[in-house]
């Protein structure tokens, strides 16, 4: 076949249209080839367009079956022809147009292609440094195209939404002042300003402050944002948030807007978010789950089990409860029947977590069953298997230390026992907001306190006595939202008195100087009349992987980077011109 030009060719449907109701239509179909079946008299194509696939047979013309035959795949074409009904056993009900095929009558060969590295029809499994080196191939896969269609769909529902609420979409700047906020900044060297950098913003955090100062009420944008830091799963160096932010605003005024926003976009797949979401002290999250962004698909609440051994004569937990520690534990549902090699590796796995060891427990009508048995009482066990609800056919694991590092340790064999037994329903979404977080964390390696969050983070009321006095002690109007185990947004209500400000630089050993060289405008536009307000970054991305079900948000997005920052398709980051680097008046290292 010659390739030929579109010329006044015009695309009448897509690939994904045609149903029953258009037998007898002449169509245009434009799109790739998916898939060739040779069979003598007869070509059968499958074409593809981001829409779906419709199948095309040539028959009864001789030139017409031999450039058919010359098909391959990825091969972009045009057919003219007719729609008609397949035969009764031809019909494919997985298909949309499944009942119908077109009989071409005119096939014209648009552009060809090489064979590509890997399959585009059969889906076949690829490593990801191949998809995205071809990332142009793998968006052409039907699960991309799903997955970017499906995240227009919520960006266009979040657009819509917070149109109706009264909302605001402002843009702010992408090229900015360094003001490091927990992560490394993306310079940007100006050459009009020798020496001097534009920082890419990690977040529109104290431009959207500003707004509210500026009397804009409501505010959201869907924004891109940068950080230079390790990336996993669920990072990458550029990323999208929904950001939001609110005057005159309370935790409750922030959360009822929020929500039925989550609704709308469960919806799109076709499920709820019940409301209201629950919500959960930062410090009861970590005790109950070892975590702040817990799993509640799965159930298996730890808890305190340390009253069941006060009295018992088990050394480890004796002593640990002594110097100020817990014995924790949770239940494993249905688990009483793991072998002692499934509990020996469950043991195995605690300690690889950091725990000195680990003790299983299990009741049934041989009676109870536990390696502490002879050294806790039998007393202790059944009182522990009781308190943590255990039924006869569950297994309780418990552990003993430091009540924080204990929690954490058995929040991360929850959830490995979690994906072992298939207790993460996908088809379940568990939201809630954790919320009361420290307002500070302590800095070991270099004795000082940081924010928990960002500096622009108010105090509780109750609280802010503690800032000068106890200030490890003092909670944040910090809140996350938390969908199956994932942080997919995080805000707070901000500090709006510039008194109050100042101090909580100060007590972040932040001086007069630096707060001004970093925070001057902000600082400086919070006298004049700041209201109260508060907002919040929604995870685009996370959120858009949730809801397609996939694992890491590299899936939900166009051209992502790999885990070491690298476009591998364009080839970024790359060496750049010496005299690029004369005109920035850089001299590399």
């Amino acid at each position: 076949m010659i390739v030929e030009p579109l010329e006044n060719l015009a695309r009448t449907h897509t690939c994904g249209e045609l149903t029953a109701a258009d037998i007898g239509k002449d169509v245009v179909l434009l799109g790739w080839v998916h898939r060739v079946r040779d069979l003598g008299a007869l070509v059968f194509v499958d074409l593809r367009d981001r829409h779906g696939l419709t199948q095309v047979v040539a028959r009864d013309n001789d030139t017409l079956v031999a450039n058919a035959k010359q098909l391959r795949s990825e091969f972009v074409i045009a057919v003219c022809g007719r729609v008609e009904a397949r035969g009764a056993d031809a019909v494919n009900p997985k298909m949309k147009t499944g009942e119908v095929e077109v009989t071409a009558n005119a096939i014209r060969l648009l552009n060809e292609a090489k064979v590509p590295p890997f399959g585009i029809a059969d889906d076949p499994p690829i490593s990801e440094d191949m998809r995205l080196k071809y990332r142009y191939l793998d968006l052409r896969r039907p699960r991309m195209q799903h997955n970017l269609a499906l995240r227009h769909r919520a960006t266009m529902e979040i657009r819509k939404y917070f149109d109706e609420q009264g909302f605001l979409e402002i843009e702010t700047p992408m090229l900015t002042k360094s003001t490091p906020e927990g992560a490394r900044d993306y310079l940007v060297p100006s050459r009009v300003h020798p020496g001097e950098f534009y920082a890419l913003p990690q977040s529109p955090q104290i431009f959207k402050q500003i707004l509210m100062i500026s009397g804009m009420d409501r505010y959201f944008q869907i924004v891109k944002c940068f950080r230079d830091e390790d990336l996993r799963a669920d990072r990458q160096p550029e990323f999208t948030q929904v950001d939001v932010e609110i005057s005159f605003a309370t935790e409750d005024l922030v959360f009822s807007v929020l929500e039925p926003l989550m609704d709308r976009l469960m919806a799109i797949v076709g499920t709820q978010a019940p409301r209201p979401f629950l919500r959960l002290p930062y410090a009861e999250a970590i005790a109950k789950y070892g975590t702040d962004k817990p799993d509640l698909r799965c159930g298996m609440e730890i808890r305190n089990l340390s009253d069941a051994f006060a009295e018992s004569n088990f050394s480890v937990f004796r002593t640990a409860i002594a110097t100020g520690g817990d014995v924790r534990g949770f239940v494993v549902p249905g688990a009483a029947k793991y072998s002692r090699r499934e509990l020996d590796e469950l043991v195995e796995q605690a300690k690889q977590l950091g725990a000195a060891g680990l003790v299983w427990a299990r009741a049934s009508d041989a009676g109870v069953q536990s390696p502490a048995l002879k050294a806790a009482g039998e007393g202790a066990i059944r009182t522990a298997l009781e308190r943590a609800g255990a039924a006869p056919s569950d297994l309780l694991v418990m552990a003993a230390g430091a009540p924080e590092a204990t929690s954490r340790m058995l929040g991360q064999l929850r959830l490995n026992v979690a994906k072992k037994e298939n207790l993460l329903d996908p088809d379940a979404f568990a939201f809630l907001w954790v919320v009361d977080f420290p307002m500070f964390e302590w800095l070991e390696e270099e004795g000082r306190y940081e924010f928990m969050h960002h500096p622009f983070t108010a105090p509780l009321e109750s609280d802010r006595h503690l800032l000068e006095t106890d200030q490890g002690r003092a909670r944040a109007r910090a809140y996350d939202l938390v969908l199956n185990g994932s942080e997919i947004g995080g805000g707070s209500i901000r500090i709006h008195d510039q008194s109050l400000q100042q101090l909580v630089f100060k007590l972040l050993g932040i001086s007069d100087e630096e707060a001004r060289l970093r925070f001057g405008f902000f600082v400086d536009a919070l006298v004049y009349g700041t209201p109260p307000h508060g907002g919040i970054a929604l995870g685009l991305d996370r959120i858009a992987a949730i809801l397609c079900g996939e694992a890491s948000i590299r899936d939900v997005i166009a051209f992502p980077k790999t885990t070491q920052a690298v476009d591998l398709m364009a080839g970024a980051p790359s060496a750049v011109s010496e005299k690029q680097l004369r005109e920035l008046r850089i001299k590399p290292v």
